[in-house]
């Protein structure tokens, strides 16, 4: 999907769209990339939900091992799941004309950003996992968070938005994250997109998981 919009964007509306002198996929590439673990994580929900309702939850608790650590196998699978179809959009949109100048420490720093929005995103999903009482429920939760990148900077600029939209735009987590990463690969100062990018990031990482643990808790209970 997320590469299907990519397709979509850059060889459909790519030409109507102005976002910039360079090329589109280079501006639109970041937010398809955040697009990419929002998908992905609902697949989380879905393996733990299932896992639930097979009962080898119960059979894990009675091994010598610490609760949590069904749960962290979970995210685990999850970071490396998500990295791998991280990598493949990459290739594809290095394929339809994306080029960036940035270095090594810039890419690290990309890296990281991504590795710690999947880990805030996994433990997210990780509560309906948990809370839902059907397969689709459970993967329901995410489809807002794969149309939060439309109203943010990741497809056009948010001064073009109409008011209201363009404050909503500005101050929601996914357009600091985008400019950040955007503004690493085009070699620019990120300014202070990077800190409060991995605020919202760290903000929603403390509270997915503490409210997950508080979920699985209820449940093994």
């Amino acid at each position: 999907m997320p590469i299907g919009f990519m397709l979509l964007f850059v060889y459909v509306f790519g030409g109507a769209i102005s976002a910039g002198s360079g090329s589109y996929v280079n501006y639109l590439l970041p937010g398809i990339l955040l697009i990419t673990i929002a998908s992905g994580i609902s697949y989380t929900a879905y393996r733990l939900f299932q896992d639930l309702q097979s009962g080898i939850f119960e059979r894990f608790q009675s091994m010598p091992i610490a609760r949590s650590s069904v749960l962290w196998a979970h995210v685990g699978t999850s970071l490396v799941s998500n990295l791998v179809s991280v990598v493949v959009v990459v290739l594809v949109a290095l394929l339809m004309g994306f080029r960036t100048g940035a270095g090594i420490l810039a890419w690290l720093a990309v890296a990281g950003i991504l590795g710690l929005f999947t880990l805030a995103l996994t433990w997210l999903a990780v509560i309906p996992g948990l809370s839902a009482k059907t397969a689709d429920g459970a993967i329901a939760f995410s489809y807002p968070l794969i149309f939060l990148p439309f109203i943010s900077s990741a497809f056009v600029p948010t001064e073009t938005m109409p008011g209201p939209v363009r404050v909503f735009a500005e101050y929601q987590p996914v357009t600091a994250i985008v400019n950040a990463i955007r503004n690493l690969f085009a070699q620019q100062p990120v300014g202070a997109d990077i800190w409060v990018a991995l605020a919202w990031i760290v903000g929603i990482l403390v509270v997915a998981y503490a409210f997950a643990m508080v979920a699985y808790r209820r449940r093994i209970s």
